[in-house]
């Protein structure tokens, strides 16, 4: 079976996903910043020993929506799930649980 224990933190793969103001709503844009703030304990928890995962605002709608880095170098999509099944992970199922969590916490955020 692979490698699955953990990797140093300068080789994990870095994970920038940036949400959009529009996620939260009409009024979204004046409370993004806060919202970024609110989840950021959260999702510490989707941090791995192979995934250092950073959630901001998408105020800049010229960057993509997640960015992928290792060693301080850009990865597309493909190329991160293949150093991750390197390391017996799945791009998948974290963009999975990713998405769940997000899902939770904005409906948590907008009190439904």
């Amino acid at each position: 079976m692979g490698n699955t224990s953990a990797v140093p933190d300068n080789m994990k793969l870095s994970v920038i996903c940036r949400l959009e103001p529009g996620c939260l709503g009409p009024q979204g844009a004046d409370k993004i910043d806060d919202f970024c703030e609110y989840i950021a304990q959260e999702m510490q928890a989707l941090n791995t020993d192979h995934i250092a995962l950073n959630v901001v605002p998408r105020n800049d709608k010229s960057l993509p929506e997640m960015q992928f880095n290792v060693l301080g170098k850009k990865m597309t999509q493909g190329q991160a799930a293949k150093y991750l099944s390197s390391l017996d992970q799945s791009l998948d199922d974290f963009e999975a649980a990713l998405e769940g969590k997000l899902e939770t916490l904005i409906d948590q955020y907008m009190g439904h």
